[in-house]
């Protein structure tokens, strides 16, 4: 039997259905906040990913995906969104025809060969957003109150940010050089990798997985206390900005986030979700001032964040929260002779094109099948052919709760099945559904207008 690759999932059923609904809140969320869709290439060339995230990164050295296609060029399956992104706003030229910041969000698949484990996976699915054009400390609130306000919707709690600052070009050289020299002395009690990080970037050694209880690490000189004044100052409007957006956030001196790219402010958030152990960190992301710059593009403040939607998955799921997806159908039509079905399969096709869930029999089962496989659907009203009732221009509902049962017009049900359905449906405020009534709804439950204007 072939199987799926390690480090890899199938994603359906249920579990699909729940995946979908928090992408849709995330969709209506990046709305809100004025955020534009940007899907970018699976794979690009090397040179994106290796330049943009730096060849001292863990990433980049150990887990790309890197392959020669048939031409002969080296190309890279994206590990992370951010790198491509700013290949793409300078190739497309979007400093230039977009409005000022460009505000840009993704929510795709991504690759890292590393050894699978509870929350990290060989292809992950990542949400982010990348904000370029702005150097404001508002625009670092604003981006670090996006994951934190998703969270909160979802419903997790304890949610908390831990911020940080790595300062500008010339605090975090400074940083550079006393990091080198308090790490010296003791590079043979780190271990392999953080002695080659020593000469390529020190800062790396502060993120190291494998010595990150060891003492050394933990009596580092902190990146604050090197911070120049521009940046202490730049630091502390960030600091007030989250506290106007009433982000709570706590100072950890010691982060530094895993990749070359950034700069000034770094942060990331946590929730309190049992069975994650001591890793609870759902997003992460930071100021990356010179990253487009290094891709050839002009000088152009950015900041961004990411998070991975499985692990936010895994969370939701340890903490119980049931997401309100829809997992039935509304209506099942039920047929048996050629001419039942021939009616069945035009009724279904209206009843769809009007905006209900409905379904059918498509494996010839006789009624009493029909009736398990409309309870296994959780269908809740189950409309009923027979050539008896056709010829008489009617047809029965049945009510599968209740079991009341009814006969109607064929023209009448439409107006039927929307009156008992809205009365049914409970209204989600979190998933406002696009209609396209122009003021004559006769479907759409879930019609943000019609709920605010009363419709019956």
């Amino acid at each position: 039997m072939i199987t799926k690759p390690k480090g890899c999932h199938d994603i359906y059923g249920i579990e699909a259905k729940k995946w979908q609904y928090v992408n849709k809140l995330i969709d209506s969320l990046m709305e809100k906040y004025d955020y534009t869709f940007i899907r970018t290439p699976i794979f690009e060339s090397s040179e994106v990913f290796h330049r943009g995230m730096g060849d001292t990164t863990d990433v980049v050295t150990k887990e790309t995906y890197d392959f020669v296609d048939r031409g002969d060029r080296n190309m890279t399956l994206r590990p992370e969104g951010t790198a491509g992104i700013v290949r793409s706003y300078i190739e497309n030229k979007m400093y230039g025809n977009m409005p000022n910041p460009v505000k840009l969000y993704y929510n795709g698949t991504m690759y890292r060969y590393e050894r699978p484990q509870s929350g990290r996976d060989r292809e992950l699915t990542q949400f982010g957003v990348e904000l370029l054009g702005s150097d404001d400390p508002l625009s670092d609130a604003e981006v670090i109150s996006i994951p934190v306000n998703l969270y909160k919707m979802l419903g997790l709690k304890e949610i908390k940010v831990k911020i940080n600052s790595l300062g500008d070009t010339e605090s975090r050289n400074n940083y550079r050089d006393v990091l080198k020299k308090y790490f010296e002395p003791h590079l043979s009690d780190l271990c392999e990798d953080c002695q080659e990080r020593f000469m390529k970037n020190p800062l790396r050694i502060l993120d190291c997985k494998v010595d990150k209880d060891n003492p050394i690490l933990k009596n580092a000189p902190k990146t604050l206390d090197y911070l120049n004044e521009e940046s202490k100052l730049r630091f502390e409007k960030v600091k007030e900005y989250l506290q106007a957006l009433e982000v709570d956030y706590e100072v950890d001196p010691k982060l530094v986030r895993g990749l070359d790219y950034y700069n000034h402010t770094v942060f990331e958030i946590e929730a309190h979700v049992e069975g994650f152990g001591s890793n609870n960190v759902l997003g992460a992301g930071g100021r990356y001032n010179g990253l487009v710059e290094l891709l050839d593009g002009p000088v152009t403040p950015a900041v961004g964040f990411a998070c991975g939607i499985g692990r936010l998955m895994m969370a939701l799921d340890l903490e119980n929260i049931d997401l309100p997806v829809k997992n039935d159908v509304e209506v099942f039509v039920m047929a048996v002779s050629d001419t039942e079905k021939n009616y069945a399969a035009t009724l279904v096709q209206s009843l769809r094109m009007s905006g209900f869930r409905v379904e059918m029999d498509y494996t010839n089962r006789g009624l009493k099948g029909q009736f398990k496989q409309a309870d296994n659907l959780k269908a809740k009203y189950l409309v009923i052919l027979n050539d008896e009732d056709l010829a008489k221009n009617e047809l029965k509902v049945k009510n599968n709760k209740t079991k009341e049962e009814l006969t109607l017009g064929l023209d009448y049900l439409l107006y039927y099945l929307d009156e008992v359905l809205l009365e049914d449906e409970p209204y989600d405020e979190n998933y406002e559904k696009e209609c396209s009534c122009d003021g004559e709804c006769h479907h759409d439950h879930n019609c943000q207008k019609h709920h605010e204007e009363g419709e019956e």
